[in-house]
């Protein structure tokens, strides 16, 4: 198993390597959120790239926990890392729009607002590590596995938004192997996958399955029906965050 890890591991360097050369880029960046995706990423990066590589931790009212695993996940394998707090940019850009509309009576329900001010973090943080990895040319390095690009289970122009996804091709289980596999700090491995988007918030709960019954999906094996028809549904419903955006033929 071991053997096998190693190298795939080693494979997917030689891809990331390949990636900047052909971009002509010089390095790569990620943003860390303290959790096993984005920990297996910097992990990844830093191999690759050991003087070319940074990660960004972006708290935006996050759970304080969330940042000191991000900390963690750097200093355990010595990636230079900056960390930017956005919680009072996304407070002033949320009050401004939020009070814009009320002016135009737009707001008719303040409850609609939980995913909206959501998704402005994840977008706030995707233009963050852009304008970094601008200054730097540096790829941006995504972190979403095979079963959350599958569902659809990440923001459209937010950390969807990179150039490249090295663990697109991972189940969430193989996330987690490679993860122990290259001495991830425990506290991140042992905590509930969740994107941090508000108090709580866990990905299972909001997806209304769980990533094994996706990994056994995506291995077509047998899962119960109730899990199916969702995986199914949250696959359907996302379909536009998996493609360019639509264009009307030439007339």
């Amino acid at each position: 198993m071991d053997k096998d890890i190693q190298q795939k591991i080693d494979q997917t360097v030689q891809w990331l390597q390949n990636q900047v050369k052909e971009s002509k880029t010089n390095g790569l960046i990620v943003g860390i959120s303290g959790g096993i995706d984005s920990a297996v990423v910097a992990y990844l990066i830093k191999q690759t790239f050991p003087k070319n590589s940074l990660g960004v931790i972006l708290p935006c009212k996050s759970n304080p926990k969330d940042q000191e695993d991000a900390i963690l996940v750097a200093k355990g394998c010595n990636i230079e890392y900056v960390n930017l707090d956005l919680s009072k940019v996304h407070d002033t850009l949320l009050d401004n729009i939020v009070n814009t509309m009320k002016n135009k009576n737009l707001l008719k329900d303040e409850n609609s607002l939980q995913l909206s001010d959501a998704n402005l973090r994840a977008r706030l943080r995707m233009s963050s590590i852009y304008c970094i990895a601008n200054t730097l040319n540096y790829l941006v390095v995504g972190t979403d596995n095979a079963a959350e690009i599958y569902t659809g289970y990440f923001t459209k122009y937010g950390d969807g938004g990179v150039d490249i996804l090295p663990i697109a091709n991972l189940q969430k289980k193989e996330v987690y192997e490679w993860a122990k596999y290259m001495e991830v700090p425990q506290s991140v491995i042992d905590r509930p996958p969740s994107a941090g988007l508000w108090e709580g918030q866990t990905d299972e709960y909001e997806m209304g399955t769980t990533y094994d019954k996706i990994d056994a999906f995506l291995e077509g094996k047998s899962i119960p029906k109730e899990d199916e028809e969702i995986i199914q549904r949250l696959h359907i419903r996302s379909q536009h965050k998996r493609m360019t955006p639509a264009t009307p033929p030439i007339f």
